[in-house]
């Protein structure tokens, strides 16, 4: 009977990827995959370290699984991730049943390290300071059947005085054409629609590597493969945007019209004490780039409110620009201090009572652009690519629009994974509801 294993993924879409890539080896080596914890013969929890916050939460699981290894001495606990980065051997203090310790660098190795676990009974610690090379392909077990991350690089060049990133997924790394390109190919034979081109930056893809292909290059390269019905690739640096991306999206079959390009502050001042490099003319000029050549497409953004030294003078600065450029949505966070980082040190931190009232203000003004946004859209047929049923209610079906858009309507006979026309009747903040054509 084969072993089964689990894996509990916290952070961003890196980590969703690494965790497939966990997954796929293990599945390769003659695991078995498991839903339920009390069954598993190895955990993997792969860790975020954004937000001390997030870092609380994942240690209170971590604690609740030593009742597991009370009860089932032969478990294996595996800490991945970027905590697992930072913290190293300190994680094995502060939770003597973990097993195994592997950083960011050491993806590709899990398979080995169980495999040596259970030859030697020990734990073992698998963290590299720096990659000394790019990380091999490893098997991969998808956690969607329709669309997939394809990471194009891994780490980043920033330092973001917020940001850990850089210390826990080191220095950017961009991965061969070719392996890229393959990967694809793979998917389509799979059936896949849809694939995301992953990095903390794709928009630096290729400098590390003097390469002749840089980002636009690479979105060339695989909106010409012509075997995957919608590319998109996230996250993008505002001030590695360039024209040239915004031409390679407007001649493309294939990319997506949306745009995610996190600002983080409306604040010129707040954006030079974040190390952003760029100011709010730069990124409003980009936008009326984007907007001139590509009229339709959608902008999406990431807001911190309260960063240090945010007075309110300088937050209503935030709100001005929210109003100038009018994204069709945002993703907003309260800044909190991460240990590790520059702005963890700075003066004037902004009283989370301040904080948590700015964010509101943010949100009911951004929420009412989003649907006056949303609004224009009702009367227009949009192509959606069916997702599957909705998680409320099995007899809605939902999708997204090129433009990552959410649309749900009545299910008919469509498949998941089909691409459709769809009459929108009715408009809201989020979603959009509509009926097949």
């Amino acid at each position: 009977m084969s072993k089964l294993f689990t894996t509990l993924t916290y952070g961003c879409q890196m980590n969703s990827s690494d965790s497939e890539r966990f997954a796929g080896q293990l599945k390769a080596g003659g695991y078995e995959y498991t839903n339920d914890l009390e069954k598993a013969d190895i955990i993997v929890i792969n860790t975020c370290c954004v937000r001390e916050s997030a870092e609380k939460k994942i240690y209170g699981k971590i604690g609740e699984l030593k009742r597991l290894k009370a009860s089932n001495p032969n478990l294996i606990i595996a800490i991945a991730g970027c905590m697992a980065q930072k913290d190293r051997d300190k994680l094995f203090k502060k939770a003597p049943h973990i097993d195994l310790v592997m950083g960011t660098y050491n993806v590709h190795q899990l398979f080995d390290l169980i495999k040596e676990i259970e030859r030697s009974k020990d734990r073992v610690l698998a963290v590299w300071d720096q990659a000394e090379r790019l990380a091999p392909d490893t098997p991969t077990i998808r956690a969607n059947t329709i669309a997939a991350w394809v990471p194009i690089m891994y780490g980043c060049n920033n330092f973001c005085t917020y940001c850990i990133v850089p210390y826990v997924r080191g220095r950017e790394r961009s991965r061969p054409v070719e392996d890229i390109t393959r990967e694809i190919r793979e998917l389509a034979d799979q059936g896949f629609k849809e694939v995301t081109l992953l990095g903390q930056n794709v928009n630096s893809y290729g400098k590390d590597r003097d390469a002749s292909v840089d980002f636009a290059g690479l979105l060339e390269v695989v909106d010409g493969l012509g075997v995957i019905r919608r590319i998109r690739y996230m996250t993008s640096h505002p001030r590695d945007m360039s024209e040239r991306i915004i031409e390679t999206v407007a001649n493309s079959k294939h990319i997506c019209e949306h745009f995610h390009l996190p600002i983080q502050s409306g604040s010129n001042t707040i954006l030079k004490a974040m190390n952003r490099g760029y100011t709010t003319q730069y990124y409003s000029e980009l936008v009326a780039k984007i907007r001139r050549r590509i009229p339709g497409a959608s902008l999406t953004t990431d807001l911190i409110v309260g960063f240090p030294g945010e007075s309110e003078e300088l937050f209503l600065e935030t709100l001005e620009l929210i109003k100038k450029v009018r994204f069709d949505a945002a993703y907003t966070f309260l800044y909190s201090q991460r240990s590790g980082t520059p702005a963890a040190e700075m003066a004037e931190q902004v009283p989370l009572a301040t904080k948590k009232e700015r964010l509101k203000r943010l949100m009911d003004l951004q929420n009412q652009i989003s649907l006056e946004i949303n609004k224009e859209l009702e009367g227009k047929t949009l192509e959606v690519l069916v997702e599957g049923p909705s998680k409320t209610d099995p007899r809605i079906n939902m999708g997204r629009t090129r433009t990552n858009k959410i649309v749900l309507w009545d299910a008919g006979t469509e498949q998941i994974g089909q691409l459709v026309n769809v009459s929108i009747k009715k408009a809201q903040t989020w979603v959009l509801k509509g009926q097949i054509k």
